[in-house]
């Protein structure tokens, strides 16, 4: 898992919502400090989480498989 893309991913998508770190925080029900850590790709974020997160912003969670 890319911790750092999925950041950027939230937090380009976030902005492109209009919406703060604060009310996203709120919305989906994790703490302001963690999500801030998604976004700097310094967390590695428990599923729960990130699907909440995915849900709130219309994204889609995937997973890939190398073989």
């Amino acid at each position: 898992m890319d911790i750092k893309k999925i950041g950027e991913t939230v937090k380009e998508r976030r902005k492109f919502l209009k919406i703060t770190q604060e009310d996203l925080a709120e919305i989906s029900g994790i703490s302001e400090r963690t999500l801030r850590d998604i976004e700097k790709g310094s967390a590695n974020p428990e599923l729960a989480s990130l699907m909440k997160l995915c849900e709130v912003l219309g994204l889609e969670l995937s997973i890939d498989v190398i073989k």
